[in-house]
């Protein structure tokens, strides 16, 4: 049965779906296709259709990352029976989804994308680089590289 993963940022064009194209790089680098499904959404649908940010794409693309999904609404009906983890990635997305969650259950699905970082002490969350510059957007590439990593390795698929 293959381990269910949703990434959840407020818009869905940026952390989120960088998070989702870091995952299924490394996913697939390590031969792992067949053990996970990844997706990424938006804890507000304002972007629903939008491709993601043309900053963000352009400096994952230099690091070989293809951001090719389309921005979605995070459905707490849906999402949190069709997936095992929920991944926010700041602290405010951990707010909202904990207050969406309806049950133990669902709470316990729900991590902080930078509780997986083994390299960077950068605790508080992933932070939006959508009103920064390039710094920003290295910065959460950088980030989130570290926490899928250790994700993966928490997972037991060093």
């Amino acid at each position: 049965m293959k381990k269910r993963i949703l990434f959840i940022c407020l818009g869905n064009i940026c952390r989120s779906p960088s998070a989702e194209a870091i995952m299924k790089y490394y996913v697939k680098e390590r031969g792992l296709e067949g053990q996970y499904y990844i997706d990424s959404a938006g804890i507000s649908g304002y972007h629903s259709g939008d491709p993601a940010d043309r900053r963000m794409q352009s400096h994952a693309i230099r690091r070989g990352y293809d951001l090719t999904s389309l921005s979605r609404k995070f459905y707490p009906d849906a999402d949190f029976s069709d997936f095992d983890m929920i991944i926010g990635m700041d602290d405010q997305n951990i707010r909202d989804l904990q207050r969406m969650a309806t049950s133990e259950e669902e709470k316990n699905k729900i991590f902080k994308m930078t509780d997986f970082c083994q390299r960077f002490s950068y605790r508080d969350s992933v932070p939006d680089p959508y009103y920064g510059g390039d710094s920003g957007f290295e910065l959460v590439l950088d980030l989130l590289e570290d926490a899928v990593e250790g994700l993966l390795d928490q997972l037991g698929n060093k």
